[in-house]
């Protein structure tokens, strides 16, 4: 068969079935990887919030040294919203809205807070060359978890949630 000719009959391939296969609702089995990855996804931010809350003071540091003003009310803050949003994303409770916002907060946090280098002065540079590694894993570790909010935000929260529930 020529090149023309199998060109042709791709592109008068019965594609129907191929596109009906794509469009249907996700099956069981997808909603439930949408489930366990809102749990992983949510884990981190259920566990830090109520960290914060229950102990803002490393927190609190952490946002004085980056010259933000109020770092206790701060760290109060971040520890409300981290729970309440994690909570939302775990249920799938205007899953959207908690992923938008849980992706800004993270890249903000990466940026403001994993950006740069670790300079402690009472430790050796070694030390300080240690923590500068592990601050840029934990930036590229909040960059990632951003795209997964922005993923989950993009395609829902699946069938297992309640906002499948209220539609």
């Amino acid at each position: 068969m020529s090149p023309v000719a199998r060109l042709d009959e791709f592109e008068n391939a019965d594609t129907s079935a191929a596109n009906t296969r794509f469009s249907q609702e996700p099956r069981m089995s997808q909603n439930v990887v949408v489930l366990i990855g809102r749990i992983l996804l949510s884990i981190m931010f259920i566990t830090a919030g109520f960290g914060k809350l229950t102990d803002p003071a490393g927190t609190a540091g952490m946002i004085a040294n980056a010259g933000w003003p109020a770092p206790t009310v701060l760290a109060y803050l971040a520890g409300i919203f981290e729970l309440v949003a994690g909570l939302a994303v775990l249920v799938g409770f205007q899953t959207k809205i908690a992923a938008y916002l849980l992706a800004a907060f993270t890249l903000v946090t990466a940026f403001v807070f994993h950006s740069g280098a670790i300079n402690i002065p009472t430790f050796s540079p070694e030390a300080n060359g240690l923590l500068t590694v592990f601050n840029g894993l934990m930036m590229m570790k909040n960059i990632s978890v951003a795209g997964g909010f922005l993923v989950l935000a993009a395609f829902g929260p699946g069938a297992l949630s309640i906002d499948a529930r209220r539609a």
